[in-house]
């Protein structure tokens, strides 16, 4: 039964990617953005998970299923190399790092501003 709660939440998020790409003409600007709100729900869902909120069948559809679809880290690594393929090398860099710091950011300061401290 939990695969079918990571299928379920899997499918969701991969068509919300996919609409998204659609709607940014697969530029990276929409992979950044589905990597930074994915990363803001992921870090939502896991504190109500581990704070005993929401249920463990909620916690495959949202945080495995959807946000691990929904997020694409292979699409990133494609734009990535693209960019460098074409020497635009200043572009690369700020996409890469603005990308990890603020996904990284966004999940400390959610756990932050719930009172969990950091998720560790």
């Amino acid at each position: 039964m939990n695969i079918l709660f990571v299928a379920i939440g899997g499918s969701i998020g991969s068509i919300l990617r996919f609409f998204i790409s659609i709607k940014f003409s697969k530029r990276p600007i929409g992979t950044w953005l589905a990597n930074i709100t994915g990363s803001l729900l992921l870090a939502l869902t896991l504190y109500f998970y581990q704070k005993g909120t929401i249920s463990q069948p909620l916690w495959l559809l949202l945080g495995i299923g959807f946000c691990g679809s929904y997020t694409t880290f292979s699409t990133f690594g494609y734009e990535v190399l693209q960019m460098m393929n074409n020497k635009d090398y200043q572009t690369a860099i700020l996409y890469i790092f603005s990308s990890i710091l603020i996904s990284i950011f966004t999940v400390a300061f959610i756990w932050l501003m719930l009172g969990n401290g950091y998720p560790y």
